[in-house]
């Protein structure tokens, strides 16, 4: 699943190449995605202007001039090709976005998860329900406590709730937890002000630290610690790394280093 790194990159290649300019239309090719949204509202986006692209979590929005958003999620692996209207389409473009200038932004993704839809103004924050951005200053070691003393589970799943933090994935929880020296199996609001003051600032130094790569393939650059890692030795004791499956997703954690 691209991370927020990865999200970022896209969201950047995404700006360069339709910010300012001007939608001819919108094309969803499949089912799944032609049910999110209108004919009428399709054909309604000719003629708009794209006038801000940001990121919020893992969405992409794109800020349209009459106040509409529309949202892109890559969920598993989504990705943009950006290209001419008139070049062979690529494979596996699920929606594509086709701009006056003759640019084609195309949505390709094999599984066919990612999701598109069209937010009416000030309909989108209400409908996304995402939490502060890990660098955002509103994010810190007293709104994770009061975020965190709600709940009765382990930390690594807190963490991957979207309305707690926007953004954080599966790998960022396993490594900025290693570096913390917390425990994912910590019950999330045992948790003292002193540790989530070290989490806080650990899920920031992990995303500034990480390459912005496809995850599922394996790249020089990577830096991981103990994601995907496990039987060997962590880098900082020398203990073995471990895994378990926690929400159904797999977590690498050290058992000497990181305590409950």
């Amino acid at each position: 699943m691209p991370e927020l790194p990865e999200v970022e990159e896209a969201r950047t290649r995404l700006a360069k190449a339709a910010e300012g300019k001007t939608i001819a239309r919108l094309r969803l090719l499949h089912p799944a995605l032609a049910k999110r949204i209108t004919v009428g509202k399709l054909r309604g986006l000719k003629g708009r202007r794209i006038v801000k692209v940001e990121r919020r979590g893992k969405h992409q929005l794109l800020h349209l001039d009459d106040g509409r958003t529309i949202a892109v999620h890559f969920r598993m692996n989504g990705d943009w090709e950006i290209g001419k209207v008139s070049d062979e389409e690529p494979r596996h473009t699920r929606a594509a976005l086709e701009l006056e200038n003759g640019t084609r932004v195309a949505l390709t993704d094999m599984r066919a998860l990612s999701t598109v839809e069209l937010f009416d103004k000030g309909e989108g924050d209400g409908v996304l329900a995402l939490g502060p951005e890990p660098t955002d200053p509103a994010f810190n070691a007293d709104s994770l406590g009061v975020s965190l003393a709600r709940r009765s589970g382990e930390i690594k799943p807190a963490l991957l709730d979207q309305k707690m933090v926007a953004g954080i994935g599966n790998i960022y929880a396993s490594e900025a937890l290693w570096l913390a020296k917390i425990s994912p199996k910590a019950k999330a609001a045992s948790l003292s002000a002193h540790r989530r003051e070290r989490l806080v600032q650990s899920i920031r130094d992990v995303l500034s630290d990480a390459p912005a790569g496809r995850y599922w393939a394996k790249h020089e650059d990577s830096k991981w610690n103990v994601y995907d890692r496990e039987g060997e030795k962590c880098p900082r004791c020398g203990a073995t790394i471990r895994r378990i499956v926690q929400a159904a997703r797999s977590t690498y954690y050290c058992p000497v280093d990181q305590k409950s």
